[in-house]
């Protein structure tokens, strides 16, 4: 099998994995791997405007 003639074959589709299914599980992967952000340290500026 030449490379082009390799190349011009179409992929197929995994069975029984909808791309729905695919893109859910990589985004609650996601979710649950990365960290929370830490809270922003408060500036002395920041507490006077909210106690204003």
């Amino acid at each position: 099998m030449s490379v082009t003639e390799r190349d011009a074959t179409q992929p197929r589709p995994l069975p029984g994995v909808s791309m729905r299914d695919l893109l859910a599980a990589c985004a609650a992967a996601t979710a649950v791997s990365t960290p929370p952000r830490a809270p922003e340290p408060k500036t002395p500026q920041q507490r006077e405007r909210k106690a204003a």
